[in-house]
């Protein structure tokens, strides 16, 4: 089972997050969360980083030309886009992608994950209507079981006491966690980190 922590605003606060084994990091690049950062940021957590931890750079229905900056300066890995982008507008840049939904009951996720088929996941995560994502909040995960060809991402109100729970009624490819591993918004509770993925096994 895969990890990705996402929200770090700090460089010691990643480093710390990483050397206990998670997979992946996420970046916010989205200046209406408390969770973002500038590139300057960016560039300081990312070159903190231990070998084979995957970059991820979340944007939210950003201009192409300020994720092409974002691109040039930050070594990013994959993108992940957590807004209404298209699928056209998710592969233009030519790398793995994740693409986020906001699951309700109304959600097609399999016509979703046609329509995205060329990204490397779907994440699932609570649907608020004044926020894209971060929310604390989580989803009715039944509604996460579905067969589909690409891998599904678990967000959405993940904490150490929720995560076994949905890792066994979903059975993911991976989970995402933000807020459920804080001590303040973009500050990363390293004892939290430490039982939750001892809660994933």
């Amino acid at each position: 089972m895969k990890i990705k922590i996402c929200g770090f605003t700090n460089a010691q606060n990643a480093q710390d997050a990483a050397m206990l084994g998670i997979d992946a990091i996420g970046l916010v690049f989205y200046q209406q969360s408390p969770r973002h950062i500038d590139i300057n940021q960016a560039l300081d957590i990312v070159q903190a980083l231990p070998p084979f931890i995957n970059r991820v750079g979340l944007f939210v229905n950003a201009d192409a030309d300020f994720i092409d900056e974002v691109l040039c300066e930050v070594p990013l890995d994959t993108l992940q886009f957590h807004g209404d982008e298209t699928p056209a507008q998710c592969a233009q840049y030519a790398m793995p992608f994740i693409k986020a939904l906001r699951v309700t009951a109304k959600t097609d996720i399999s016509s979703m994950a046609d329509a995205y088929h060329q990204a490397s996941g779907l994440l699932l995560d609570a649907f608020n209507q004044d926020i894209y994502g971060g929310t604390g909040e989580h989803f009715d995960w039944s509604l996460a079981k579905v067969e589909i060809d690409l891998p599904i991402i678990l967000a959405g109100g993940l904490a150490p006491d929720t995560v076994s729970a949905a890792i066994r009624q979903v059975s993911p490819y991976a989970v995402d966690v933000s807020s459920g591993v804080e001590s303040a918004k973009g500050v990363k509770d390293i004892d939290k980190i430490k039982q939750f993925l001892a809660n994933m096994n």
